[in-house]
Parts: structure tokens; sequence; C-alpha cells
């Protein structure tokens, strides 16, 4: 068994262990490339039908280009998909005394109130016991902090100073009124086992990870977000070949061109324990 089978077993007994200790899972779905193998193991777990929900929090700030992809793969992997959007806070009605966004409004801001906000909102509906997250420990420092099942209080306060043990697979499982817990099954995986996976696989992805000239420069995506806040790097790599062997020497971080990460000195870790992906 070579490396990625070891990483795609644990990601699928992961899998299987979730659905067997929890009534109610969901899985957040991007549509960005870790979302996308979150997919492909979640059907290679459960004989080819994802047997859960497939949430996508819709900013209203979305690439059109993923929201294409998200109603293609839909309609290709048959996808019990659930769009959330904070119309509230879009619309400045309710408690919100103005429209929230980014002409506004910074993007840490912005990504509380539409994204942890509206997951907060569509978890209340469906009363979800469990997420099923695409995150994993080398994009950021603060999700190294995080355990395959990682509590969220009724508040979906994250501590991330007090994580619990996982010897022996033990896993936390008890959730109380209003707490859901976290499933992490890429938490071991790396950008790079990403890509080697992508391309034995050959998982279809947005086109906008690979390189494409724009203003006479190579630009691609390394991480997609909302695009006000979303800027690709220069890159000439049009092939995962190219990404991998790029991701071999470069120095630039993977969430560099995300710029609610960089707003204020630990935005992400301020974001992540309040509920935020």
């Amino acid at each position: 068994m070579n490396h990625l089978d070891q990483l795609e077993a644990q990601s699928i007994f992961i899998f299987r262990e979730a659905f067997h200790a929890f009534s109610k899972p969901a899985m957040p779905w991007s549509m960005g490339k870790d979302s996308n193998v979150l997919i492909w193991l979640a059907k290679k777990a459960f004989c080819g039908k994802i047997p859960f929900p497939v949430l996508h929090i819709d900013t209203t700030y979305e690439f059109p280009e993923m929201l294409a992809f998200r109603d293609w793969a839909v309609r290709e992997y048959g996808l019990d998909l659930i769009v959330k959007i904070n119309e509230d806070a879009r619309l400045g009605r309710g408690a919100y005394q103005t429209s929230i966004g980014y002409e506004t409004h910074d993007p840490v801001t912005v990504t509380h109130e539409l994204k942890t906000v509206a997951l907060q909102q569509v978890i209340a509906r469906y009363q979800w016991d469990a997420l099923i997250t695409g995150i994993r420990r080398d994009e950021d420092a603060t999700r190294a902090k995080e355990r395959y099942f990682s509590p969220r209080n009724a508040d979906f306060e994250w501590d991330y100073r007090d994580q619990p043990p996982e010897f022996w697979n033990q896993f936390t499982t008890a959730v109380g009124a209003g707490e859901h817990i976290r499933v992490q099954p890429l938490l071991d995986w790396t950008e790079t086992d990403i890509w080697h996976y992508i391309k034995r696989e050959d998982i279809p992805i947005p086109r906008m990870y690979f390189a494409r000239e724009v203003g006479g420069k190579k630009l691609r995506y390394r991480s997609l977000g909302c695009w006000p806040i979303t800027k690709p790097v220069e890159s000439a790599a049009a092939d995962i070949d190219a990404i991998i062997e790029e991701l071999r020497h470069t120095k630039t971080s993977e969430r560099a061109g995300r710029a609610q990460d960089h707003h204020e000195r630990n935005a992400m870790q301020k974001l992540r324990a309040k509920g935020f992906m």
C-alpha cells in the first residue's frame, strides 16, 4: 500500500466512522480542489452514492466558473445539494441595519456574517450533529490544531486550547443540545497529496487552478474563495504535473491570495474560534 492508498483508506475509515456515529451529518462543499477530493472519497466510502446532504454556503460573491462547476457536479454525481445564503445580511434586514458586503465592510466581518452566521442558520434549521469538512493541517497554522473529530459548542465556538485526545482511533462523538462535531477526513493530507490524488483518480476540478494568460501575465489560483478578496498567483503551471513541480519550490503560502486571512493578526484563528471552516 503506497502513501496515497494509506491516506485514502484512512479518509474512508473516518467517513464511515462518522456516518455510524452521527444521526444527521452533512458535508460542506466549496467546489474547490479539497472539497472535490472529499466528494470523491465520500462516493468511494459509500459505494458511489453520498448518503447525506452536501452544503454550499453561497456568499453571493462566487466566481461564475465555480457556480457553473457546481451545477455540473450536482448533475454528474447526483448530489443532494442545499444552498444557503444569509439573505438578511445581504439585504440589510432583520437584525442587520445595513447590507453586509465587501463594498462596505472588511473581509473578516463579511466572512463571519456571510459564511459563519449562514452556517449557524442552516445547522439550526436542519439540526445536523456533524459536519464533514475538507480542511487540512498543512493549509493553515490554526487548522493544524484540529482533531479528526473536533467538537463545537452550542455557540459554534471552538476551544483550540482544549482539544480531545484521539488514541487508538477513539473519537469524540458525544454532542449535547445545539452542539456538533467537525469531522476532518483530509486532516493528514498535504496540498501536494491532494494534487497527486486528483491526478491518479482523474478527479474533475475547476479550471481556475491552472495557469492562463491575463493582461500579459500567466496566472492561476491556488485557493478559491469570494472573488473580491481572492487573488491569483503568477504561475505558468498549466497542468497537474507542473503544479506539483511548482509546489516543490514555491515559498508562497497556499492561502496567500485570501484577503480575510491577512486582514488582521490571527484573523483565521479568530474566525475559526467563532465557527468558520
